[in-house]
């Protein structure tokens, strides 16, 4: 019995041995496949890694490649002398640049449009109305004409109307034809006579042969809108008014002091940044300006004693002797737009300009 027990027993424990055994090595076949499963994800995190690098960096040096293709190369852009180049007879150039933005704060712009102003004053001290009269109703009769033809055409047409007709009661009794035949050299001559002969009429029956000196008045004339009236009523009666015609509205949109178009608003933006006292004269020196330097195909940059302040330098012809052959009148050397123009201009150097059939 004792034998059988003691049999039963170390069989017992051989099987316990056993299953020690068994379970030892199901552990550590875990183990290791367990520690094989973890290398391998390792390796896949690095060789991750490695690859995202090498694309960034692939990715930066197609980048930097782009960049350095698409660079486009750099614009030459005109820029303005510090002082003007080409220096005109009894001018003062502007003393520094200026560099108007997009975004010109309203007080820069008023600084700004007061010290073209006051350049042009030192350039056209002598400055004046090119239509030669010696009374109101010949400026507002010689003013009419003036449209759509030369100042100089109606200064040498006038001598021959103002001669035969002296009063607004002798033109309104004209006969058209003969008056026709006087203005023929102005050009719209059947309708300009029609204007002369209507004006003088509304001025006898209406005014008592005066021309009056308010803007509601003048403006009800035939043939006379706002400048008309204001070049009447500033040279005539020395009532401050801006001269909106085809040279101020150029320039003042090329010196940016406004982007207007219409004719009543150009003057309404233009006299909010000057005092009215400076309108007449600063009137005369925008279309002087024009008329002999800053014109519309051919912009005279290179002789300009303002190109320093013009945003537009460049627009025109830059070199300063090219430049100098494009200027008219005085600054040309060529006789000017008036037959009896005032002693101030002839004593700056101005020269009369010929009668009708002259030279």
């Amino acid at each position: 019995m004792k034998k059988a027990a003691s049999a039963k027993k170390a069989a017992s424990a051989k099987k316990a041995a056993s299953a020690k055994k068994a379970a030892s090595k199901a552990g550590a076949s875990k183990s290791t496949a367990s520690k094989a499963s973890g290398s391998k994800t390792s390796a896949s995190k690095a060789s991750g890694s490695k690859a995202s690098a090498a694309k960034a960096s692939a990715a930066e040096k197609a980048a930097k490649g782009a960049a350095v293709k698409k660079a486009p190369a750099a614009k030459k852009v005109a820029v303005a002398p510090k002082k003007a180049t080409a220096r005109l007879k009894g001018t003062a150039p502007a003393k520094a640049v200026v560099h108007p933005q997009g975004d010109e704060s309203p007080t820069a712009l008023v600084r700004r449009a007061r010290r073209i102003n006051r350049e042009l004053a030192e350039v056209f001290p002598y400055a004046h109305p090119e239509l030669d009269f010696e009374n109101p109703f010949q400026l507002v009769v010689a003013t009419v004409l003036s449209a759509q033809t030369t100042d100089l055409r109606v200064n040498q047409t006038t001598p021959s109307l103002f001669a035969k007709y002296p009063t607004p009661e002798d033109l309104a009794a004209a006969n058209p034809e003969e008056v026709e035949e006087i203005l023929r050299p102005c050009g719209f001559f059947r309708a300009k006579t029609k204007s002369v002969i209507g004006l003088s009429k509304a001025l006898v029956e209406e005014f008592g042969g005066e021309v009056p000196g308010r803007l509601e008045d003048l403006v009800k004339l035939p043939g006379v809108g706002r400048k008309t009236a204001f070049v009447v009523l500033g040279n005539a009666f020395g009532r401050p008014g801006i001269t909106v015609d085809t040279h101020f509205q150029r320039l003042v949109r090329r010196w940016r002091w406004t982007a207007e178009t219409d004719p009543d608003k150009i003057e309404a933006a233009v006299g909010a940044l000057f005092p009215k006292s400076d309108w007449t004269d600063l009137s005369h020196h925008v279309i002087w300006h024009g008329r002999r330097i800053c014109h519309a195909r051919k912009p005279a940059c290179g002789a300009c004693p303002i190109a320093p302040l013009c945003p537009a330098y460049g627009e025109g012809e830059t070199d300063p002797e090219k430049a100098k052959k494009l200027l008219k009148y005085e600054k040309g050397g060529f006789p000017g737009q008036r037959l009896k123009p005032p002693q101030a201009y002839l004593d700056a150097g101005g020269t009369p300009a010929p009668p009708l059939g002259a030279g």
